[in-house]
């Protein structure tokens, strides 16, 4: 009995050795890549307007990059949004941005300067299309913005590019039929019920521009519902990267009172271009995925950044750096 026991028990020491080994082993693996020295130097990277979510992501990325790089500086540059980023990751004004991918689409459609350079480093989160008109106001659907003083973006943004096809789904004439207005999300809701009967904005959820006059139920979520999302499909190109959707109740409860609102969504990529160092890019791609949580707990929507979904950076082919990242952590 005792021999039996003994052997018992050396198995069992076996099995959690093994079983040590083992978690010592995962464990080496996920901090071997910090061991290494980080590379540094100087990169651009080009964010949005100041009361958006990609600045705020922009800056937040940029404090997690500097505990791990602290070697590399990374300049943040505003910009009116994915439209501007695009062009200048592609013209090489900035090394790395980011942009909806309706937008990167967009500019590949159009066989603009620097094109074929460009390249995926992450899928990000999704931008959720929020038309916001007064708590009081008459407009109820798209189609009730005709002769309404609307704001669509700033025209190198990717609002401007999103409300411009939607108006143009729902029949509606952008230059024409509306008395539009450049603004964003930096000035329109202070305009809401000022000059502004309505305007767009495309966003992570929920929008900090927004929280505040939200909070305060002065505000309404127009519904861009799916029969309008699969109009606007009909329209080719880069609408292939809208998706019906529901902005959940949860995004503003302030405003919405426990509802829903049918919208559309297009999913948000970090960019750059095919001569950015291979290396670097691998250690910022990593930082990207590792950085999820704290990065989350102050912009909400950058907690759906997956490993897994990351990889999908459709149109554009990822770039060597990111490829190496994501192979290291394959199952």
């Amino acid at each position: 009995m005792s021999n039996a026991l003994s052997r018992l028990g050396r198995r069992r020491a076996l099995r959690g050795a093994a079983a040590v080994l083992v978690a010592l082993g995962l464990l080496l693996w996920w901090l071997a890549p910090w061991s290494e020295e980080p590379p540094g130097g100087t990169v651009t990277l080009s964010t949005g307007t100041r009361a958006g979510v990609y600045q705020k992501y922009g800056e937040l990325l940029r404090s997690s990059l500097g505990k791990h790089m602290p070697d590399l500086e990374v300049r943040l540059t505003t910009s009116d949004g994915s439209q501007e980023n695009v062009r200048r990751v592609a013209t090489g004004q900035a090394d790395f941005a980011i942009a909806a991918a309706d937008a990167v689409e967009t500019y590949r459609l159009g066989g603009r300067k620097g094109a074929d350079r460009l390249r995926g480093v992450a899928r990000l989160y999704d931008d959720y299309v929020q038309l916001v008109t007064a708590r009081d106001s008459d407009i109820r659907s798209v189609a009730d913005l005709r002769g309404k003083r609307v704001a669509i973006g700033p025209p190198k943004s990717g609002v401007r590019l999103i409300a411009n096809q939607v108006l143009e789904a729902a029949g509606i004439d952008p230059e024409t039929d509306i008395s539009p207005s450049a603004d964003g999300i930096d000035t329109g809701p202070e305009r809401l019920g000022h000059g502004l009967d309505a305007f767009f904005w495309s966003g992570g959820l929920p929008t900090d521009g927004l929280r505040a006059l939200a909070e305060k139920s002065a505000l309404r979520f127009v519904p861009i519902d799916a029969e309008l999302v699969a109009e606007l499909h009909k329209q080719g190109g880069a609408t292939r990267y809208y998706r019906a959707t529901n902005m959940p109740e949860s995004a503003y409860p302030g405003s919405q009172l426990g509802s829903a609102v049918p919208t559309m969504a297009v999913s948000n990529l970090l960019i750059t271009r095919a001569d950015a160092d291979p290396r670097l890019t691998e250690w910022l791609t990593r930082i990207v995925l590792r950085s999820r949580d704290g990065i989350g707990a102050h912009v909400h929507s950058a907690q759906l950044v997956d490993v897994r979904t990351a990889i999908y950076t459709d149109p554009l082919r990822l770039h060597e750096g990111a490829r190496r990242y994501y192979r290291s952590v394959k199952p």
